[in-house]
């Protein structure tokens, strides 16, 4: 043997034992999730179900000098990380926010020669508006791809909130005031998302619909509001598609933090749900990390190093089980096992963003709602000048603020669609607006984003002199709101008195020539029509359609697409007429502490129609190029068990190419509770029909889906009596109509007593 030197002989001996140490310690995906998880120490474990905000500055160590919770931020802007613990082969994950697309760093290091845009696809309430799961599921598919392209593991998306109060600052990445609409397509985008081997994160869990002190506030509720609106969507989406993982939400529910209700997370979600992910805060939410373990939300997010303390601490002086924290480690785990970075993929940071806005911009076309369209005035014919008014014309609004923005590369401006299909937008009207938002942005403190310069106001002698010169007046109306804070309602809501004098200014100017006036509307979320919608001729409800809004528009308004969304949320005759106006955001005024839901079930439509307010336009209405009939609605049975089939015929009646979407309500006899007088219970959309094609659209419903919640027995009943199924165009558009009965009250579900209220609250009731 050859005579080596007494230090290098220790070396190797050390070199040896470490390596033997390494080969016995259980690694991840080689042992089991059990077997990882009885290998690791107490501080590992408190380590890895708190977030990784940043890389630790000094990594702190262990004995034998395993380092404890080492990550990367390997993808610059994403939202969080969680920890990463080599010594058993558990690596970080990435979580990134984005319910409108990824939202990472645009630019590195200073670096402007590699670029990370993301594609920004329209917001969550415009692809609702689709009624179409099947494009939404697209759509996810594009979005899924830039997640794992881009080094992400697990997306902050989609927000299944209810659009309980138009003046919800992030109903724009909400979906409907329905939970069976949000429900499916959150299931829709979730499946797509997610076939790309990455994972998603359904928020915000639950009965967060509002921003105002949205860290505070307590949200008084009834279970039976709970389960048959609030929650339901969520239930719906987790069923349809296993999401990866939960975000409980920043609010109180009768009392407690979400994240720290055990009933909320472990009784609901797991036990009755069968949710077999994790669930983790937003950031920064609940305040008792303790009873965040003990309720079952795994994972503190964004993570700090007092928290994992706070953890151990509760461990070792017993408040806080060894076998709780081992099913919160195990729930993360089991996720950590499925995720890119587990798996070492390679991400390219090179998705293929051509590819996506080209299906941003057919999913933007198919959510747009036209509202109007007097005289036939759309699609434009015989139109080549343009005079395009309004701020949104030249600055359109892609989505809405806060986590759900995007750095996106650009943004097609309605001006810019226009050129692209071929019209011609009136110089001077560019040059005016262009120059005055230039000068606006030029005011605004550098590093902040500045807020929306105040509409710019043309004067009445250049719109007299353009409604000669030029063929058509568009207008597009601009509103935008997000992450942080709600909706001022004389300003956001409403327009103001100097938007609704411009418009009709530009209004008389036109018609006066025998022209016609568009109006586009750039929103995030309902506002006020009253005062300026009768100077229109036609109103598209354009929503915030992602980055290719421009073109997208523009293919509408030209006709190359033929609009086929409706409206997945009511527009009221006027903001009082809200069922939950009275009690938004709470009380006291100013700075709520809590918020009552006296409206109970009676959310949106389900409280117009019951209560007969008629809406502005209501759920579902949504207009055509041409028009359909929607006949020969027949069931497979007149006795309803356990299932009844639906069947109702669509024919394009018209001349133009259409799709038309089959809204299914059912009203149910109200023998042992209050109801509605009616609840959308399924939809379908049509195939694109030629003139004079039909289609066939079949409907699947089952005893579950007529339930209601009856809370002193927590059990779902579904009465016995006389149900009539509705085939219609939208609430108030019933085209057919057929009747079934339930012979006798069948009990669909059993549940775990929940959300017991503090106090009594008054709901309101059908009359």
């Amino acid at each position: 043997m050859m005579n080596l030197p007494k230090p290098i002989v220790v070396l190797a001996m050390i070199s040896c034992s470490l390596t033997s140490f390494a080969q016995t310690v259980p690694q991840l995906g080689k042992n089991s999730v059990k077997e990882v998880i009885a290998a690791m120490t107490l501080e590992e474990k408190a380590t890895l179900v708190v977030g990784a905000s940043k890389p630790p500055a000094n990594q702190s160590t262990m004995a034998g000098g395993a380092m404890i919770g080492a990550t990367q931020a390997k993808v610059p802007g994403a939202a969080g990380n969680t920890a990463a613990i080599p010594r058993l082969g558990i690596p970080s994950m990435v979580l990134s926010d984005g319910p409108a697309g990824v939202r990472i760093q645009p630019i590195r290091n200073g670096d402007s020669t590699k670029t990370y845009y993301a594609t920004a696809f329209p917001v969550g309430t415009l692809l609702a508006s689709s009624w179409d799961p099947a494009l939404v599921n697209r759509v996810g598919k594009a979005f899924g791809n830039e997640v794992l392209e881009y080094g992400v593991d697990i997306l902050l998306a989609p927000g299944v909130n209810i659009h309980r109060n138009p003046l919800n600052g992030r109903n724009f990445e909400y979906y409907s005031e329905d939970p069976l609409i949000a429900g499916t397509m959150a299931g829709a985008i979730i499946n797509g998302v997610q076939s790309n081997g990455v994972g998603t994160s359904i928020k915000h869990f639950a009965a967060n619909n509002q921003e105002t002190n949205r860290t505070t506030i307590n949200t008084l509720v009834s279970e039976r509001a709970l389960r048959e609106i609030y929650l339901r969507g969520f239930r719906i989406a987790i069923a349809a598609s296993n999401p990866w993982t939960v975000m409980s939400s920043y609010n109180k529910i009768n009392g407690t933090y979400t994240a720290e209700r055990h009933d909320l997370i472990t009784t609901v979600l797991r036990d009755e749900w069968h949710f077999k992910g994790f669930v983790m805060t937003d950031w920064g939410g609940g305040r008792n990390w303790v009873d965040e373990m003990k309720a079952g939300n795994d994972l503190i997010e964004p993570g700090r190093p007092s928290q994992t303390q706070a953890i151990i601490s509760a461990v070792q002086h017993d408040s806080l089980s060894v076998k709780a924290l081992d099913e919160n480690v195990e729930h993360i785990l089991n996720i950590v096992l499925q995720s890119p970075s587990f798996k070492h993929y390679q991400y390219s940071n090179k998705p293929d963003l051509k590819a996506h806005a080209e299906i941003s911009r057919q999913a933007a076309t198919e959510g747009m709602v036209l509202l109007k369209n007097d005289d036939h005035t759309l699609p434009l014919k015989g139109v080549k000048v343009i005079a395009a008014f309004g701020n949104a014309s030249y600055n359109t609004i892609a989505g809405g603020t806060g986590s759900g923005d995007v750095n996106k590369a650009y943004v097609v401006s309605v001006r810019q669609g226009l050129d692209n299909a071929g019209y011609i937008c009136d110089a001077g009207l560019t040059y005016d607006y262009t120059t005055y938002l230039k000068q606006e942005k030029a005011k605004a403190p550098a590093g902040r984003r500045a807020p929306a310069p105040a509409e710019f106001m043309e004067s009445e002698e250049m719109i007299n002199k353009r409604s000669g010169s030029t063929d058509i007046a568009l207008i597009t109306i601009g509103r935008n709101a997000g992450e942080g804070s709600d909706r001022n309602l004389q300003t956001n809501y409403n327009l103001t008195d100097a938007e609704k004098q411009q418009i009709k200014k530009i209004a008389t100017a036109f018609h006066h020539q025998g022209k016609k006036v568009v109006i586009v509307l750039n929103i995030g979320g309902v506002i006020d029509m009253n005062g300026w919608q009768d100077d229109a001729d036609a109103i598209l409800l354009a929503w915030q359609p992602g980055l290719e809004a421009g073109n997208a528009i523009a293919d509408v308004l030209s006709g190359k697409v033929n609009p086929s969304g409706k409206l997945a949320t009511t527009f009221p005759v006027t903001y009082t007429d809200v069922p939950s106006a009275k009690n938004f955001p709470g009380t006291p005024e100013g700075k709520p502490e809590q918020v009552i839901y006296q409206e109970g079930i009676y959310v949106g439509y389900r409280y117009y129609d019951t209560f007969n307010v008629k809406p502005q336009y209501e759920f579902g209405y949504g207009l055509s190029y041409t028009n359909f009939s929607i006949s020969g609605l027949k069931l497979n049975t007149s006795t309803m068990t356990k299932n009844l089939t639906a069947a109702v015929s669509v024919k394009n009646t018209g001349g133009v190419a259409g799709k038309q979407v089959v809204q299914i309500y059912v009203s149910a006899p109200a023998k042992s509770i209050d109801k509605p007088v009616q609840e959308l219970r399924a939809f379908g959309k049509t195939k694109l029909l030629q003139p004079g094609e039909s289609q066939v659209l079949t409907f699947n419903i089952s005893v579950n889906d007529l339930a209601s919640y009856h809370t002193a027995q927590s059990e779902w009943i579904t009465d016995a009596g006389k149900y009539t199924l509705k085939a219609g165009a939208s609430s108030r558009d019933i085209k057919q109509a057929a009747v079934f009965t339930v012979p006798a009250p069948i009990v669909t579900e059993n549940d775990h007593k929940a959300f017991e209220l503090p106090v009594e609250i008054s709901e309101l009731k059908g009359k």
